[in-house]
Formats: structure tokens, sequence, C-alpha cells
């Protein structure tokens, strides 16, 4: 089974998308109005420990990206002009964009490297950028992860475009044209992460047994997913997301994918259901349709605090007690709109499984984040 904990192995890219690592701006801009504060009192209004591995990992990625500066041993933590601008609400959107992409891509080599390659050009096939990310000095281990992150941070920019039927990179000034010059683009983004009990094997390992010991939970992703009646809308959805998005983007992880409909042992589905929901290491939830089944398995995961990705249909509005959480929409409206953006969906999909398993606190959810000390445990 392919390693999905390890220590990092260089130092060239951050560990997270450009607009996690915005979280900590953010709070400064909603809590301090953007000036200069005790990193202790911050934390505080944020609801997290200041000492925890998520705040230091949070505040180690927001400097490398170049949006603050001080330390997770600081007294005081503050906003780098760039930083400023780049999550202020204020700013004139092409100022801001400017400033984005000069901390979230020319600032960091390797991604750097990337768009100088690309610019103007469709995205090639992942090896391909692979191989390139290698000859820029990324270790071999690191180089589909640095090139996931690029493709994130590319599309949350607006400089990854479907175009002409394929994904392309287009130059910096092309994307500012469309933006306005004067005009404010609003604030700089989400919720803060609040905390979250650490995951362990114990809260994963009680519970009825279907022969599954935990090293084989460990090498399993539950899809929870509406599945509906064979040649139904939403079997052809739910196999089409399976195969074509969500099996790939889980490929370098060595995870297998289960479907309730795939689960394939003798006794009640019900009971096998949630058995998968809460025993395997990692669940990806699709929203899509509305589907209650789907509510209530999600529910269940996160109250037992296990690591979770959520995806959605963009035609489907995400419901009000999940919109302010990460989840990833897919536009399904036309072949034309979906075929070329495969790669980014699937690179947006692996970075948060990436993230998540790697640190199951740096992501929350309801239940951690207003009963943050809530723990349930089977």
């Amino acid at each position: 089974m392919a390693e999905t904990k390890r220590a990092r192995r260089t130092p060239l890219f951050p560990a997270t998308s450009f607009e996690e690592a915005m979280a900590l701006a953010n709070a400064i801009q909603k809590h301090a109005a953007g000036q200069k504060v005790r990193r202790l009192t911050l934390f505080d209004n944020m609801g997290k420990s200041p000492d925890s591995g998520p705040s230091r990992q949070l505040i180690v990625n927001s400097n490398k990206y170049g949006l603050t500066k001080g330390s997770y041993a600081s007294e005081y933590l503050e906003l780098t002009p760039e930083g400023a601008i780049a999550t202020g609400a204020d700013a004139p959107p092409r100022e801001k964009l400017a400033a984005r992409f000069k901390l979230a891509i020319e600032g960091i080599a390797p991604f750097k490297a990337l768009y100088d390659a690309l610019k103007g050009n469709r995205l090639p096939a992942a090896s391909v950028l692979e191989d390139a990310a290698k000859e820029h000095g990324v270790p071999a281990p690191d180089a589909k992860e640095c090139v996931e992150l690029f493709i994130v941070n590319a599309k949350f920019l607006g400089i990854l475009r479907p175009i002409a039927g394929a994904e392309r990179i287009i130059p910096l000034e092309q994307a500012m044209e469309g933006l306005p010059a004067t005009e404010s683009s609003g604030g700089g983004g989400g919720p803060a992460v609040a905390p979250t009990k650490p995951w362990s094997s114990e809260r994963r390992a009680a519970g009825p047994s279907t022969g599954t010991d935990a090293d084989g939970w460990n090498s399993i992703c539950f899809y929870i997913s509406p599945i509906g009646e064979p040649e139904s809308e939403q079997r052809k959805h739910a196999d089409l997301f399976l195969g074509s998005i969500v099996e790939p983007a889980l490929e370098e992880f060595g995870l297998k994918v289960v479907r309730a409909d795939r689960i394939g042992k003798p006794g009640m589905i019900t009971a096998q259901i949630i058995e998968h929901v809460l025993k395997a290491k990692l669940v990806i939830a699709d929203l899509s349709y509305h589907n209650p089944n789907v509510f209530y398995e999600l529910c269940l995961r996160h109250v037992s605090r296990l690591p979770t990705v959520q995806i959605i249909r963009k035609s489907d509005k995400i419901p009000f007690d999940l919109d302010q959480f990460r989840t990833i929409p897919i536009d399904t409206s036309t072949i034309y709109a979906m075929v070329p953006n495969l790669q980014t969906y699937k690179a947006e999909i692996a970075t948060q499984v990436r993230t998540v398993l790697q640190d199951p606190d740096s992501t929350d959810n309801p239940v951690t984040t207003y009963y943050p000390n809530l723990k349930v445990e089977f």
C-alpha cells in the first residue's frame, strides 16, 4: 500500500494549497482589522489552540506563501504587504489578483517554473507535469503533490480555465483583463479552521465486525453516494464520478474505493454501511441530488471526527449547515464543461485527501466547529 503519511522530503513548496493557507491571513483581517496582533489573542478569537499541531502548521504554511510574518513561537503575527492586499476587502480586484499570483505561484519556485512553461498552452498529462517538476529540482516522491498543488492554486486564481475543449493556463495579464480596475471584489475567504480531536485507530476499532481487520480498514475509502436503481440517472452519475474522478484521484494513496452496493458481504446492508462509515480510513461523500441517506451517513462520519472529503454537482446547492465547509463542486452541466476539467477535479480531490490523511485535525465540520470538545466513541 502506498505510504500516505510521511515526513516532507523537500521545503520547495508549502504543504497545503494557497486558499487553505489564507485562513490565518483572513483571520487577522477579521479579528484584528488587518493589524499586527498577539498570536495568543488571534487563536483565541479563532477558537483554536495556539500551540496545537494544526495551528503551528497553519502558521508555517502561511509564512511559506508569504502571507504573514511571525513564527508559531512569536508573540505577534502580522500580514505582509502582499498578504494584506491579497486578503483585503477593499483592495481593487486586479491588485488583489496580482498579489495572490505573486504569493501563490511566483513566490514558489517550482510553481513559477510550471507556470512559465505552460502559460498560453493546454494542460498536459499529469506525468508530463511531474517530469517538469522533477526537472526543476522537485524530488521524484514529491512531484505528484507539487503538480496537484500547482493545479489547485492555478484554478483558485482563475488562471487555469477550460478553453476550446481543454484546460489551459492563461497568462496573468489575460486573467486580469476581465476584472474591474478599481471596484472591490469583497473579502479574503472562508471561515477559519476550528479545533478538533485527534484521529485515533482506537476510535475506529470498536463495533460489529464483517471480518476486516484494522489493517484492512486502513486500506479502504468508503464512497458515500446517491446510487439509485440500475440505469437510473443517479446510478449513472455515481458510476461516472466513481470511475472517472474518485478512483483515479485516489490511485496514489493505495486505497480501495468501496461503495455500498459493492460491499459484497452477507448480512444486513445497513449494518455494513455504518461499519464502513465508522471504520474506513477515508470517506468521500457525494452530496449531489441531496440524497437523505448520504447526509445521514455523513453525519455519523462527522461525529466520529474521521477524515472526510466532500464533493457535489455544481448545479446542486450546498445545504445551509454545510455551505461554510470545504466541498469540491464538479460541473456536470454538459460534457463540454466536465471533460476539460477532469484533471483539475482529480487534483482537487487528491489535495484534500492528502491534507486530511496527513492531518485529520486540519479540516472541520459542523460538529467539530460548534462542539469542539465533543467526542463520540463506538
